[in-house]
């Protein structure tokens, strides 16, 4: 159990080091207004903190940076919450307007911002496609012998196609077949799709479409739609202005990593609520092993649809990041249940 005095000081080195990126000192802390103890002192508690794995040592250097340890135990149990200023919030609900109508705009829109706000890397999962439902669909015709199918889901998230038309199918019997469609599967979730088409909808299919097989072939082949998700990043460059990314081998990795999209994916997935801190190491990537990941998932009528988050070094300037994502999640969820519902 840490001394009232050595959480007092840990949290001064902490915040002192995140502010300067250099080694912190003694003689540096005592000079604080919050601090009363003698330079003497604080060289023995840091000295004790190092003993304990808060603290490490750079090699050449009298002063100490926070460990993994204690940057742990800064988050868990030191920093205090971030109340945005009002210049903050108008930030991150700038473009949260009636112009913004579908979720992939307003996805890219929130990556914008959180980059821009931290000057941090910004992730954003958009929703899988796979686990949302039909909420309409149109046949246009093009020309003669083609057509765009449009299917559009819950979540605001469109998906065309165009298909060739065989010849003995005229507009009037796709008229029909949309109607049908509509009244027959609307709220169905897309990956079931086929087969509500092939066992319950295409009986009545039959009965009000001359050219059924025609008909069914090219539904079918419209409905086959691949499981997937969206990644959207902003600011990958912003890491090239931090001390920790001097070295050209360690921002390689990083950037390398992030065009692994099946790896993004499952780190960004969790079935938590609320913001999540995952520091160094716990990332469980040696390419992020100086970094931290804050994470905050956001819904859509009480769905959980995808993640935003937060990828920096560990030297992150957590209380405001923090603030910032959950704010940021808590004002998607609204923005999109009341764009969707």
């Amino acid at each position: 159990m840490l001394t009232e005095r050595q959480l007092l000081i840990l949290h001064a080195i902490v915040d002192d080091y995140i502010r300067s990126a250099e080694p912190v000192g003694s003689r540096s802390i005592s000079k604080r207004e919050d601090i009363t103890f003698s330079p003497a002192t604080i060289r023995n508690d840091m000295a004790d903190l190092e003993e304990l794995g808060f603290l490490e040592k750079p090699h050449s250097s009298a002063g100490r940076i926070p460990s993994q340890k204690g940057y742990r135990f800064y988050v868990d149990h030191l920093l205090l919450p971030h109340h945005l200023t009002n210049s903050e919030r108008l930030d991150i609900r700038s473009g949260f307007d009636e112009r913004i109508r579908e979720l992939e705009e307003v996805i890219q829109h929130s990556a914008r911002v959180l980059s821009s706000m931290t000057s941090y890397i910004s992730v954003v999962l958009g929703p899988e496609m796979f686990e949302t439902s039909l909420t309409s669909i149109q046949i246009i015709p093009l020309s003669k012998g083609s057509a765009t199918v449009i299917v559009v889901t819950d979540t605001g998230h469109v998906e065309s196609q165009t298909i060739a038309i065989p010849d003995g199918i005229e507009a009037a019997e796709l008229e029909r077949t949309v109607n049908i469609l509509n009244e027959r599967l609307k709220g169905v979730p897309l990956y079931k799709l086929r087969k509500k088409l092939q066992y319950e909808v295409a009986d009545v299919l039959r009965l009000h479409v001359r050219n059924y097989e025609h008909v069914m072939n090219l539904l079918m082949a419209s409905f086959e739609m691949e499981k997937h998700e969206k990644l959207f990043y902003s600011g990958k460059t912003n890491l090239l202005t931090q001390p920790e990314f001097k070295d050209v081998e360690k921002i390689r990795m990083l950037l390398n990593m992030l065009e692994e999209d099946a790896t993004m994916l499952q780190i960004l997935k969790t079935p938590h609520t609320g913001v999540q801190v995952k520091i160094g190491e716990e990332n469980q990537l040696e390419a992020f092993d100086h970094c931290s990941l804050i994470t905050a998932t956001y819904s859509i009528g009480g769905k959980q649809m995808g993640t935003i988050g937060i990828l920096g070094p560990t030297r992150m300037e957590y209380r405001r990041v923090i603030g910032v994502v959950d704010t940021l999640s808590k004002d998607l969820t609204k923005l999109l249940t009341n764009l969707y519902r």
